[in-house]
């Protein structure tokens, strides 16, 4: 039912989506301030649509809410993985990707075991999968499965969105205080990671145009007719499963393959990664705007629960299998510098970009003084982008 309380009435689409565009506006002016940097865009734009939405200003549902889930979420998607080349990521992460993959276990196991100990109802198997997916490769893997899950109660994903935000900065905080603590230091190979190791990938994309912006956007909504042909084509045969299930795996196999077999005509597109972005705190907006602050708070404390554990088991994987590999490749080899003993820098790095993605992991990398550290970081957050949405969806299948 759509709210008609609201200053902004639910059946003006424009004016909906007007506020929601303003609200991702907010979320980066916010984080380019001094008092916002604590927090990312995402945290400002959700808590900006919840203000709005709890005090009358914009609607708790509207049809402009619908589309912004079934047309501008799976389009977003490409613009994000359009520069993932597969092979360079496999290639140039090294140690780092190692330790990634001992990030994308740890959040796997941490989502079952944590779905096992707190009762989050019926559909809890899809919330471990949304969890999953958020903490591989972070929002654009958390909204994919959300929409491939079908999950559509605004009040447990906006308090989802919440918690998850607060856990992501609070955790983010303990990964840059690690290094302080030497006995932690030792349980590591030791290595220096102050000298750049090739180029990193810059965030900042450069030289956009008319040209590439259309190419970017044409290139992503092409990616997803594709893959909806062939979700079509596959439930056609008559299959007792239904394939729409892995619409977005089509959508992450179409949109690397391109990106891994012609990177430099790829590499012309852009603004995409920006725009898939600014759609992304759109996506945030969206939800956000649906949950009712009194139940919101009443349904926190468990997700806070789930949370916790699932990030307990996280860096325990991560850090604890990180500390024995590191012993067992020091002791096959003898070398206390053995190139396949990982270092704490590199096993922070991986937990990053798992759980809070490819942006901030080069943003800490620099701020630790690694900037070795920082391509590695980008590409293994890219990789996350690739594998979320497959994880989240196998453990959210697992689980049921």
């Amino acid at each position: 039912m759509m709210e008609s309380s609201s200053l902004i009435p639910a059946d003006q689409p424009f004016a909906v989506a007007a506020a929601l565009f303003l609200i991702a506006l907010f979320g980066f002016w916010a984080e380019q301030k001094s008092w916002g940097k604590m927090v990312t865009g995402a945290v400002w734009a959700i808590l900006g649509a919840i203000l709005a939405s709890n005090i009358g200003l914009i609607p708790k549902s509207a049809p402009a809410y619908s589309f912004v889930f079934k047309y501008l979420v799976p389009a977003l998607i490409p613009l994000f993985l359009m520069h993932a080349d597969v092979r360079k990521i496999i290639a140039e992460s090294g140690r780092v990707g190692i330790a990634f993959i001992l990030a994308c276990i740890g959040t796997a196991l941490g989502a079952i075991i944590a779905a096992n100990v707190v009762d989050l109802g019926a559909r809890e198997g899809d919330l471990a999968g949304i969890f999953t997916a958020t903490y591989t490769g972070g929002s654009v893997n958390y909204a994919a499965v959300i929409q491939s899950t079908g999950y559509d109660d605004a009040n447990i994903i906006s308090a989802a969105t919440a918690v998850d935000n607060l856990m992501s900065a609070i955790f983010l905080a303990g990964l840059a205080l690690m290094p302080a603590s030497a006995w932690l230091m030792r349980q590591f190979a030791q290595r220096n990671h102050d000298e750049q190791e090739g180029q990193a990938q810059s965030s900042i994309e450069r030289n956009v145009s008319g040209y590439s912006m259309a190419g970017a956007i044409a290139f992503s909504l092409t990616v997803v007719a594709l893959s909806d042909a062939v979700v079509a084509g596959l439930n056609s045969l008559g299959s007792d499963f239904n394939f729409a299930s892995l619409r977005y795996v089509f959508i992450t196999l179409f949109a690397v393959l391109p990106a891994t077999f012609a990177p430099k005509q790829m590499q012309k597109l852009h603004g995409g990664q920006s725009l898939g972005l600014v759609l992304a705190f759109v996506f945030f907006a969206a939800i956000a705007a649906g949950a009712d602050v009194a139940k919101l708070l009443g349904t926190a404390p468990i997700l806070l629960a789930f949370v916790i554990i699932l990030l307990t088991v996280h860096g325990l994987v991560v850090f604890g299998g990180g500390a024995l590999i590191s012993k067992a490749a020091q002791r096959l080899t003898g070398n206390p510098h053995s190139g396949l003993a990982l270092s704490l820098p590199e096993c922070i790095i991986a937990s990053n970009a798992a759980v809070l993605g490819a942006t901030t992991a080069p943003a800490l990398a620099m701020a630790r003084g690694w900037p070795a550290l920082v391509t590695p970081g980008v590409l293994v957050g890219v990789a996350g982008y690739i594998v979320g949405t497959p994880l989240g969806l196998a453990v959210a299948a697992m689980m049921q």
